[in-house]
């Protein structure tokens, strides 16, 4: 196999998959191969296995065994005989060794390259041997043939095709099996000497294999360091050192030059594509390769599966080494095999800079002079983009040309196969060739826009299509039989006819089969170039080189003769050379886009502040002023102001006294304008505050929780305890009592005090500290992310190191803020806190800390890297499904995705549009200041837009001065809109205008500016003009902070707004400032988001859309249509399940009786009442169009809004079903508007001829007639005057009507375009832009996002397709293994902008809080003790302080039959001779217990007992996790002993640890089990417990208490769960430390009676085993301890009576350990039978000095028993009810002490699962339960009956407690005549009275002498009773006899025995039986009646 391909280069991919394949699935375990198909094709770039290797990855160990194999022994062939064998020499006895052969000249063929072999048994020494280099792969670690071809350098041997045989020949002596990829480590290489000398480490796989990077890295050939984003405008670098100027020589991506590089497989198969394309009949010559030391840098092996992208060919580590980041995400070299000499430039490099050149210099006299005055001529900055080959040396002017290699790096990128396709060696799957991607770009290029900007993201784009379209038909040859791959869904190769970005005449035919050859190339890219005139200019015919290509361009350039032409492209295609080529821009609008894209952001703030403080904007800010023939700005303002110099009273406090001409002068004039007011004008509204001038639409409504933000909260939690649950030991919740939380926001004054308020009003802070009583106390719960935070952060840290039972939770608020390494940033930037922070070791490590990431844009947090698993990450939900509302939202949210809804609508303005006007005007203005940045003319123009619509509305300038076409129409409808709003209110409320300018400097201008010129307009009390600064407090007018005041109905005289939402209502313009938003919250009073002048070159998804996040609305439901978020939905903010839910896609539903109109439209058109609005339809595109007046109160007819008549909207009556099957189609594409437009047909109407109404109450429900006359869109509405005012008088406050619509956008041109196109997977194109700028693509060779993603699948995706670059602070988070990635406590919260994230993330911490509290509380029964109220016995026996009981007083102490237990106030009262019953009359209850009884909810002591839910770091040895025991190592022991009430052996299993095992006694270690262990009396230990607790159980292995660590406060007990077999190994998986006893088979059905009978009696026969092995010992048998525990499980906590506390009795919490010593302890403990304690409740203590400290009764729950004493006395094993009265009356009755300690008291937690009191009664027949009653639980014998499968005892229990009214009818509520029941106590329900008797002799027993009894129950009478025993009793007349036997026989045998039918009167229909059959032992009984 090793050199099957050797002698064949032919590219056969499909065999060689096939071939690997079938090899694997011979050596593979499992049954099925792997699909060949998904490996070529369907693979992901590195799928992970468990260990970190990528599953397809069988590299060779170093042991040279396959991973996952144990090493093969290898037994090399015994050398021929004679030959040598000596170290270092070859057999034929030459020297091979590198230091003898360094400076021989040495015979190297053609083709072959030197290698050093690497020999085990020579360290220090390499050997040398010429090898092929087409068996060697590439610096990249690529291409390299399976097999081996060597020659011997030694003895001349040639022809070695085994590298087995060759490594026999050179010596090596190996003892595993020989591999290339093992042995041949360096490359070698003569140096300067002419030294043979070792190069650099072959490329196999990364450094000798041992550095295995994670399969998630890079794909192969992936630089880290700070990378280019791909998909700025092509030049971009994204930081701050990458404006390479042309001269500079620092090629970005490095040594070797990347088109120096050879690849085997750069010629495919691409052929060329275009209409007028001639046959291609020749192929061109393959291009010979490279030659070089690093031409080829090392083979992978044989079954060479692709190996690290770390890889590198010198040692040099990754740290010192940085690729400059213009270089790309995608460059295609790995990091250290390209640097030799990176240094890397940290800002734009200067041409003088000296550092190393890392182009290679092109030969000399191939130098380009640039042209002295290019830009003063050309009047731009040429860009030249490097494509292939090296790059000619500029001189000259080179500060006036701009070089990038982003071109190079998509190049090297595309050609960069992943592994999936490229690790099976050669194959016809091949990258594009060089000469196809020159085509392709010029194909691009050609199809560009004038103003367009070429993007890399589509160039890439277009590559990889045209990369699979090319191999398509070679990947269907093979596919006949199987179903096509395109179906992956996310990974499918998509098939379309026409590539993205390219005209459908220009997309690629099929491929022909002949590749394209570097002599077509020229004419083929002219040829296409042709078609779009003068735009794209190929140089290619007669072009020597790049050189000369270059040069020509300048001198056209200098000539002029370029000025229509865009692109200039060379190409040099040479005979015998590379192709080579450049890219040269020279349109002007592109030179300047492409120029200010390679600032990073920081770096363009930084310019612009720099082009105003120089005054180099001054020019411009005089030419804006001018207004031509209308005048001067400047003069015109002066006209209007008046003479008056007093200043306004109330001025805007944030307006400066004058415009400071400091930094940006202004013209002259300014200053003496200043301070002057006008009277007012007919525009302003006089502010008045008398109170009829209220407004009863207003209302705030930010502060209520949302149920949508209650869902997302409990999700949090439910994540929250997922971690909790996880078997992880990651979050211990049940340790911690409360929570505590810090918000770290960013850097922004406004966010800062908004999440204070929403903090404050949230209500959280009550239940979590109440000490906080203030706004202004919350401020510490928040922290900025300045350098403050570092403090607030440390003391954090050491909170939570000291309280440890306190749980921090660090919300991370708008976490894609700052996510730069803290190593990589400067300290005073004041990036890299979050890193240094959040990812310090402290609270890495810290189990009590919680991170919370919360975001809108989540995708640079989900690297390969990340360190947020993806379990732990929560998307805010969908609020509809199909239309249904979720949630029941009054709300319904309106985000960017229903924003580019609105841009598809047919009929009306979109909510998202571009100015054209304004657009036009900046752009002559960009040509005319070639020198000043965009986006300072963008501001002038848009303040001046601003200025001029100002005077025009104002209404001040004549209207002689025609000022409306110094503005453009939007503007001049913002401004109208927003001076007339407040006048048709009465309480003037208004509107938002937000403007947005990132630079701080042109907003503080903007901002003097607007103030001034509304100064000076008289306009001052019209609105308020606010500048949004980051790093200062919000700051308003008094008289505007007054209006606020009023309208909040606020009292406070300091009170002054601090958020945007407290400015809800207000008219005002605010400027926004900043790089980015910081997540600062806007007023739904925001009627226009003005975007026009942000940056367009930052083209990244997230920068994007927290842009137009700003304009993310809550509409309120009521009035918007039906929700319809369409293609791309939800893709943009990520904010629901489903990225573009397809389940939204048909929602045209009736909702609100809305008509079913096309819900794209409904949407754009967002109402302000219930009609849809008639936003105007006016052009964006047409400056001309004038607008009327605007928004100001108009007649019907004015704006009497008409509609379009429309193609499809005749039929419009309702209801309309067809619609939905119309609309479907339409969603699936962006592309395809046409359906829509059809669909929209208009607004509706509310009757024939009534103007549009504006009232939001009115359901517009009547239907269109087909025939309604259309009326025609009046071009002169604004959107601002959506219908007429007239119509609805109560409606004319605008806020109000703007609360139901959200706000219009304006974008910039070149955005507008980005965003509302799509890509072929019908998504926003901008989704499928780089995510962020701190990410980078691992390979062009991903899929796109798909339109069907959730946002879980989305996060795959980027988790899968992106690495973060070196500056991001994950990159340092890669371990080995993936499991170790992800930090434990980490939660990623992601949600739309503005949907309510903090509203959800507060509530969770409140739920949170509140959940902790409930979790260290349990419901404890608290019910007053029953039957005390007819008992005043009044003597006390034993002083109430008495420490123990007095064996002797107790004896006198009446016993107390009467039942106090409230858990028994249902069942039969017991008989005592002084008691009378108060309780006569009870009625009967419902039976289920757990639904009636009280409980009380009370705080676990420290000393509680627990469940399996608790797991604190104390217990853990307690309950398993000991490191000396393995986890579930225990051992099964038998025990027998024999009873005799059971009649035969009995076979109990013990399940005992390894940790328990001292408790016991072995015949030997590991032998037969003998006994429990029990210690002596006279032992006395301070930490031990002598007695064994047993506690029956079942059904609650997850809910019982048996954790009783801290309950025992540390001390050593003997602790055994006595289980039932079937629960057996449920059990032992939940308490792997706790012993088991397990009782026999035949109890699976038994009560708890059996289980008490059992353990009762096993301990009686344990003590006697016992003291035999005592007496064996020599020691003395009666000494050992006779007393067991008896528990329940449900015990939790145990409680004292302190009688010395100064309030009376008090109880406080003890541990279960003192309450056993003290009772232990009891001096004659030995005389009792049973001891136990009172059971607790609330009122327990009530009376507590007359009650005594000891009594004598029924003992429940918690028993100490003695064993010894009462071994005469057996429970009933047959009992399932009461138990326990039966149990203690019997023992009472043998004459043995029972005591109840009344100092202490026992909680019991209720359980409602499991427990021996749930038995369900169901029949035979089924097994679900059934309602049977109880008179069907008997039945006559031999009778046809439906039989239950419940056991006999527990049917007649049942029975009789339920029918005994009937059975015992004298007996009802009857006390004085109760029924005498013999030797057994049953319940016979509670109006029934039972009167115990013991048969035995001496027994104990209440006179009844006198007695009558209304009955006689006899229960298995055994030989006690006798005919003379019963005759001592005396019966009423019809008084009932009840006996009960085991079977008929003995039934009459007792009748007989008894002489029972001399008193009583049976019938042979008085004989019943149990509803059982006969196999299950029915129980029968006999009733009477006494005579």
């Amino acid at each position: 196999m090793g050199n099957s391909y050797a002698g064949q280069l032919r590219t056969t991919r499909f065999e060689e998959v096939l071939h690997n394949s079938i090899e694997a699935s011979l050596r593979s375990n499992t049954v099925v191969p792997r699909p060949v198909f998904s490996q070529l094709y369907l693979e992901t770039e590195q799928p992970l296995a468990h260990d970190g290797r990528t599953e397809n990855d069988d590299e060779d160990d170093e042991d040279g065994s396959e991973s996952n194999s144990p090493p093969i022994p290898y037994q090399m062939k015994p050398p021929p005989e004679g030959c040598c064998t000596t170290d270092g020499f070859c057999q034929a006895g030459r020297d091979l060794r590198l230091s003898s052969l360094a400076s021989d000249p040495l015979d190297v063929p053609p083709g072959f390259m030197l290698v050093g072999v690497k020999s085990p048994s020579l360290p220090e020494n390499l050997l040398v041997c010429a090898v092929d280099r087409r068996f060697l792969p590439d610096e990249r670690g690529h291409n390299a043939l399976l097999g081996f071809s060597g020659n011997c350098m030694g003895c001349g041997e040639k022809g070695f095709r085994y590298f087995t045989e060759f490594s026999n020949h050179i010596n090596l002596k190996l003892t595993t099996q020989p591999k290339k990829q093992k042995h041949l480590k360096y490359h070698l290489y003569r140096n300067n000497q002419g030294i043979l000398v070792k190069g650099a480490p072959i490329c196999w796989r990364g450094h000798d294999g041992r550095m295995r990077q994670m399969g998630s890295s890079l794909s192969e050939s992936h630089v880290t360091s700070d990378e280019q984003p791909p998909n700025m405008p092509l030049t971009h670098p994204s930081h701050t050192h990458c404006s390479y100027t042309a001269g500079s020589h620092v090629d970005p991506i490095g040594l070797p030059q990347v088109a120096d590089i050879p690849h085997s497989l750069t010629n495919g198969s691409h052929a060329v594509s275009s209409i007028a394309q001639p046959p291609l009949n020749q192929s061109g010559p393959g291009r010979p390769s490279a030659t070089g030391p690093h031409a080829n840098a090392g083979p992978p092996k044989k079954r060479h599966k692709g190996w690290s992208p770390e890889s590198s060919a010198n040692s040099l580590p990754e740290t010192t080494v940085k690729t400059p980041p213009s270089s790309s995400a995608v460059a295609a070299l790995s990091v250290s095999s390209v640097i030799t000499n990176g240094a890397r430039s940290e800002t734009a490099a200067p041409l003088s800079s000296s550092q190393g050149s890392l182009t290679p210099l092109s030969p000399p006299g191939l130098s380009v002079t640039i042209p002295d005055q290019l830009l003063h001529t050309c009047r731009l900055q040429p860009v030249i983009f490097k494509g292939h080959g090296p790059l000619p040396q500029l001189t000259g002017n080179v500060s006036e040309v701009l070089v990038s290699s982003l071109l190079q790096s998509c190049y090297l990128s595309s050609q960069t196969l992943p592994r999936v396709y490229q690790h099976y060696g050669p194959s016809p799957i091949q990258p594009l060739s060089t000469e196809m991607q020159i085509l392709l770009t010029v194909y691009y290029l050609v199809q560009l826009g004038p103003d367009q900007v070429p993007l890399i993201e589509d160039l890439e784009q277009i590559f990889m299509r045209s990369w699979r379209e090319s191999h398509l038909s070679e990947i269907r040859q093979y596919q006949q039989p199987q179903t096509p791959v395109a179906h992956g869904r996310h990974y499918g190769i998509e098939t379309p006819s026409t590539l993205p970005g390219l005209p459908q005449h220009l997309s690629l035919p099929p491929q022909s089969q002949q590749p394209l050859t570097p002599s077509q190339l020229p004419w083929l890219a002219q040829l296409a170039a042709s078609s779009c005139g003068e735009g794209v200019v190929v140089l290619g015919e007669h072009i020597g080189s790049l050189a000369q290509g270059i040069q020509q361009t300048f001198s056209r350039l200098m000539d002029r003769r370029l000025e229509n032409t865009n692109y200039v492209v060379i190409i040099v295609t040479a005979p015998g050379q590379e192709t080579q080529s450049c890219v040269v821009v020279t349109g002007k609008h592109q030179c300047r886009a492409l120029a200010e894209s390679m600032y990073s952001p920081s770096e363009g703030l930084k310019e612009i502040n720099h082009q105003l403080s120089t005054g180099v904007a001054q020019e411009l800010i005089h030419f804006c002023s001018s207004l031509g023939q209308d005048g001067d700005l400047d003069s015109l303002l002066d006209s209007a102001t008046v003479d008056s110099n007093d200043p306004p009273p109330l001025s805007s406090s944030q307006e400066s006294t004058e415009d400071r001409t400091l930094k940006t002068p202004h013209s002259p004039k300014d200053s003496h304008t200043q301070g002057s007011k006008d009277s007012p004008s007919p525009v302003l509204v006089q502010r008045a505050s008398s109170p009829k001038d209220t407004c009863s639409e207003y209302s705030v409504e930010w502060r209520e929780v949302r149920p949508i933000q209650l869902a997302v909260a409990r999700k949090l939690l439910s994540h929250v305890c997922a971690i909790a649950d996880s078997s992880t030991q990651n979050l211990d919740l049940g340790s911690f009592d409360r929570v505590s939380f810090l918000i770290l926001v960013p850097p922004s004054e406004v966010t800062f005090q908004q999440t204070v308020l929403h903090l404050w009003s949230s209500g959280v802070l009550g239940a979590i500290d109440q000490e906080c009583v203030s706004q202004r106390e919350a401020e510490r719960y928040v922290v900025k992310m300045d350098q403050s935070a570092q403090a607030r952060i440390d003391n954090l840290i050491q909170e939570a190191h000291c309280n440890s039972y306190t749980l921090y939770i660090l919300v991370h608020d708008h976490a894609h803020w700052d996510i730069n390494s803290a190593s990589c940033s400067s300290s005073d930037s004041g990036l890299g806190l979050v890193d240094q922070l959040l990812n310090s070791r402290q609270v890495r490590d810290a189990p009590n800390i919680l991170i919370l990431h919360v975001t809108s844009f989540p995708f640079a947090l989900q690297t390969q890297y990340t360190r947020i698993s993806p379990y732990n990450e929560i998307h805010w939900p969908s609020a509809f499904s199909n239309d249904v509302d979720l949630y029941h939202e009054r709300t319904r949210y309106f985000g960017v995705s229903e924003l580019l809804e609105s841009t598809r609508s047919g009929s009306s303005l979109p909510l998202m549009r571009y100015d054209s006007s304004f657009e036009s005007m900046a752009s002559a203005l960009e040509e005319r200041f070639p020198k000043l940045h965009s986006a300072v003319i963008r501001t002038t123009v848009v303040i001046q837009h601003y200025c001029v619509a100002l005077m025009a509305a104002s209404g001040k300038i004549g209207s002689s001065h025609n000022l409306h076409k110094h503005t453009s129409v939007e503007t001049l409808e913002i401004v109208q809109s927003l001076l007339n709003a407040a006048q048709q209110c009465p309480a003037h409320h208004g509107h938002m205008v937000l403007l947005r300018i990132p630079s701080l400097a042109l907003a503080a201008w903007a901002h003097r500016r607007l103030s001034r010129v509304r100064r000076q307009l008289g306009l001052e009390e019209s609105f308020e003009i606010i500048l949004g600064n980051p790093n200062q407090a919000l700051s308003i007018g008094r008289s505007f902070t007054d209006q606020i005041k009023t309208w909040l109905k606020i009292q406070d005289a300091d009170w002054v707004p601090r958020t945007y939402l407290e400015l809800e209502a207000l008219p005002c313009i605010l400027i926004l400032s900043g790089a980015e938003p910081l997540g600062e919250s806007l007023p739904r009073s925001l009627k226009y988001c003005d975007l026009r002048v942000i940056s367009c070159s930052y083209l990244q998804r997230t920068t994007l859309e927290q842009e137009l996040g700003l304009a993310a609305y809550l509409v309120r439901a009521e009035s918007r249509p039906p929700h319809n978020p369409g293609p791309g939905s939800d893709q943009l903010e990520s904010d629901a399940e489903k990225l573009s839910s397809t389940d939204n896609e048909e929602e045209e539903g009736q909702e609100n009786g809305d008509s079913p109109l096309s819900s794209s439209q409904q949407l754009q058109s967002c109402p302000d009442n219930g009609a849809l609005d008639p936003f105007p339809a006016q052009s964006t595109t047409s400056p001309n169009v004038q607008k009327g007046t605007m928004d100001t109160i108009q007649t019907p007819s004015q704006s009497q809004t008409q509609l379009q008549s429309q193609p499809s909207s005749q039929s419009f009556l309702y209801p309309q079903p067809a619609l939905h099957h119309q609309a479907q189609p339409q969603v699936q594409s962006y592309s395809q508007a046409q359906p829509i437009s059809q669909l929209q047909s208009q607004p509706q109407i509310q009757g024939q001829n009534q103007p549009l109404s504006q009232t939001t109450s009115q359901p517009h429900t009547q239907t269109l007639p087909p025939t309604h006359s259309r009326r025609q869109h009046s071009k002169s509405t604004s959107s601002g005057s959506l219908s007429p005012r007239a119509s609805s008088p109560h409606l004319s406050c605008s806020w109000a009507r703007g609360v139901s619509r959200p706000p219009s956008v304006l974008l910039p041109r070149a955005l507008y375009d980005i965003i509302t196109a799509s890509d072929s997977s019908g998504l926003p194109r901008c989704t499928s832009f780089l995510p962020h700028m701190s990410v980078a693509w691992a390979s062009s060779f991903r899929p796109l996002l798909s339109k069907m993603m959730t946002c879980t699948e989305q996060s795959l995706y980027y988790r899968q397709w992106t690495v973060p670059r070196s500056y991001h602070m994950d990159s340092s988070n890669r371990a080995e293994g993936r499991s170790d990635n992800f930090h434990p406590r980490r939660l990623l919260l992601s949600g739309p902008p503005q949907v309510g994230k903090t509203g959800a993330y507060l509530h969770f911490l409140g739920i949170l809080s509140r959940m902790l509290i409930r979790l260290m509380e349990v419901d404890i029964y608290d019910e007053e003790d029953i039957n005390y109220s007819a008992q005043a016995d009044g003597v006390q026996y034993h002083p109430p302080n008495a420490s123990w009981p007095n064996p002797d007083i107790m004896k006198t102490m009446p016993f107390d039959y009467t039942l106090h237990d409230p858990k028994y106030d249902d069942i039969s009262s017991v008989y005592s001779p002084g008691y009378k019953s108060s309780a006569e009359g009870n009625p009967v209850r419902q039976e289920d217990v757990y639904l009636r009884r009280r409980t009380s909810r009370i705080k676990l002591s420290k000393y509680a007992a627990y469940n399996t839910y608790h797991h604190c770091e104390q217990c853990h040895q307690y309950l398993g996790f000991n490191p000396r025991y393995q986890m579930y190592e225990s051992t099964l022991h038998a025990f027998t002993f024999t009873h005799l009430l059971l009649g035969e052996e009995i076979q109990l299993y013990f399940i005992i640890p390894k940790s328990k095992e001292h408790y016991f006694s072995f015949s030997q270690p590991g032998g037969q089990l003998e006994s429990m262990r029990l210690p002596l009396t006279s032992d006395w230990s301070p930490d031990c417990i002598k007695s064994p607790i047993f506690t029956p159980t079942t059904g609650r292995h997850e809910h019982g208490l048996f954790n009783l660590y801290h309950a025992m406060d540390g001390a050593s007990h003997l602790h055994i769960l006595v289980v039932k077999e079937y629960e057996m190994a449920v059990y032992k998986k939940y308490w792997p430390n706790h012993i088991m006893l397990v009782l026999p088979t035949v109890f699976n059905g038994a009560g708890i009676g059996a289980a008490h009978f059992l353990i009762k009696e096993l301990s009686y026969h344990n003590l006697e085993l016992e003291r035999s092995r005592r007496l064996e010992g020599g020691g003395p048998a009666g000494d050992v301890w006779p007393f067991i525990i008896l528990a329940d499980d449900s015990c939790v906590m145990w409680n004292a009576v302190d009688l010395d506390a100064h309030n009376g009795p008090v109880e406080h919490a003890v541990s279960l350990k003192q309450v056993l010593k003290h009772m232990e302890a009891c001096p004659d403990l030995a005389h009792y039978g049973l001891c136990g304690i009172r059971k607790w409740n609330s009122r327990g203590l009530k009376g507590y000095k007359q009650r005594e400290p000891f009594s004598r009764g029924h003992l429940h729950d918690f028993l100490l028993l003695n064993v010894d004493r009462s071994q005469n006395v057996q429970y009933d094993q047959n009992r399932f009810t009461c138990h326990d009265v039966d149990f203690t009356l019997r023992l009472h009755s043998a004459g043995l002490l029972v005591c109840r300690f009344n100092s202490f008291s026992v909680m019991k937690k209720q359980i409602a699962i499991g427990g021996y009191r749930t038995f369900i009664i169901k029949t035979k027949m089924t097994d679900v339960p059934t309602s049977v009653g109880p008179p069907q639980y008997v039945c006559a014998p031999d009778s046809k009956h439906l039989f239950l499968a419940t056991p006999a005892q527990l049917l007649l229990e049942k029975y009789l407690q339920h029918t005994s009214q009937k059975l015992f009818p004298l007996s009802t509520k009857n006390y004085t005549h109760p029924v005498l029941s013999v030797d057994c106590y049953l319940n016979l329900g509670p109006e029934v009275t039972v009167c115990f008797v013991s048969s035995r002799p001496h027994s104990v027993n209440i006179s009844t002498t006198g007695l009558l009894f209304s009955g006689l129950l006899l229960c298995f009478a055994d030989s006690f009773v006798t005919p003379g025993f019963l005759k001592k009793f005396s019966f009423l007349k019809g008084a009932t006899l009840c006996v009960i036997s085991a079977d008929r026989s003995s039934l009459r045998q007792t009748v007989g025995r008894l002489e029972l039918e001399e008193e009583w009167r049976f019938r042979l229909s008085d004989e019943f039986q149990t509803a059982n059959a006969k196999e299950d032992r029915p129980l029968f009984f006999l009733t009477g009646k006494h005579i």
